[in-house]
């Protein structure tokens, strides 16, 4: 377990097809809003959002995998254009196996990212397990990697940042489009 932009396991994130995110706790801050009206908001930080889209770019797939169900999380999605979503799985590393199947991939060549221990089955039969700064302590004894930002926060943009170095696409992805190098990235 590591919190460095230096301490990412380049290793395990080459050549991953597909980053499978938990919601709360992971894409936001873990924190839900119910309005008088019992709907619910919740935030997402920009940040992850176009760091998801950066990797789309260089043909990685994002998947959400969630153990609960929201609207905002399906607007979310596609807003993002993520194809992949399971909604209501408490039973995440079965969420695995149905994500798997239908993107034709196996779980060997996918990362896991989430924050409480309902995430573990999933984490344990991916690749590669990541959680945000402040995910359980629990989780984080037990995945490859720790962000340095908590959930909701830019964790996600940090992997996703991390999969485009360990993949040597930081040139085309960010470096040519926008010129940030790797190095003024924290990397």
């Amino acid at each position: 377990m590591s919190h460095s932009y230096q301490s990412f396991p380049m290793n395990l994130a080459k050549d991953i097809r597909m980053l499978i995110l938990d919601v709360d706790g992971v894409l936001t801050a873990g924190q839900i809003f119910l309005t008088d009206e019992c709907e619910q908001i919740k935030a997402f930080n920009v940040r992850d959002g176009h760091g998801i889209k950066l990797l789309q770019r260089m043909g990685i797939e994002v998947a959400i995998l969630t153990g609960r169900t929201s609207k905002v999380v399906e607007h979310r999605a596609q807003e993002l254009g993520i194809k992949y979503l399971i909604q209501g799985s408490l039973r995440k590393a079965d969420g695995i196996a149905v994500l798997c199947k239908k993107a034709g991939i196996q779980a060997s060549d996918c990362a896991y990212m989430g924050d409480d221990v309902i995430d573990l089955p999933a984490m344990d039969v991916c690749r590669f397990s990541m959680a945000p700064a402040d995910a359980h302590q629990g989780v984080q004894s037990k995945v490859d990697w720790v962000s340095g930002y908590a959930g909701g926060n830019g964790a996600v943009r940090q992997a996703c940042e991390g999969f485009i170095v360990a993949n040597h696409a930081w040139d085309d992805i960010m470096q040519t489009p926008y010129g940030v190098s790797a190095q003024e990235s924290g990397w």
